[in-house]
């Protein structure tokens, strides 16, 4: 059996595009380059996108029906609940400690993900799938009328 590249592709421009964004709004709303405001938490969600992705891509080349499909909703579905409940908590836990402690260096508060986050994760995910997979088509057609 073989590997399309699109499979190991999409994730990866999935995370990049989103983290852009992520990137783009966090300076925006900061007035200044917010290199320190990358990692977990924000708008959108990163690990939304990569999973959408995998889900989007996967729903686009082989169907709904098939058994890739239902293990890649399934990693989706947990990864979205602890975005959402898990590591949201964490960072509200992290964020009650702050309050209470004066000494050290303060707990990373952006943990988890709002809905809104992971939905913006969830549509920059399926969109990128969608874009891979019309430039894959693109680009064989083109060769295939090259040839």
């Amino acid at each position: 059996m073989k590997m399309e590249f699109a499979y190991l592709a999409t994730p990866f421009c999935a995370w990049l595009c989103a983290g852009c964004i992520k990137f783009a709004i966090n300076t925006l709303r900061a007035r200044r380059l917010a290199f320190d405001l990358i990692g977990y938490g924000g708008m959108p969600s990163n690990h939304s996108a990569i999973v959408a992705s995998m889900v989007a891509l996967i729903a686009l080349r082989e169907g709904i029906a098939e058994p890739a499909f239902g293990v890649a909703i399934t990693l989706a579905f947990i990864v979205l609940l602890d975005a959402n409940s898990l590591r949201r908590q964490v960072g509200l836990h992290a964020q009650a400690i702050n309050e209470v402690r004066s000494v050290g260096r303060p707990l990373r508060e952006r943990m988890g993900h709002s809905r809104l986050e992971i939905l913006a994760g969830l549509t920059v995910g399926a969109v990128t799938a969608w874009l891979v997979d019309l430039t894959e088509l693109w680009l064989k057609d083109s060769m295939g009328t090259l040839s």
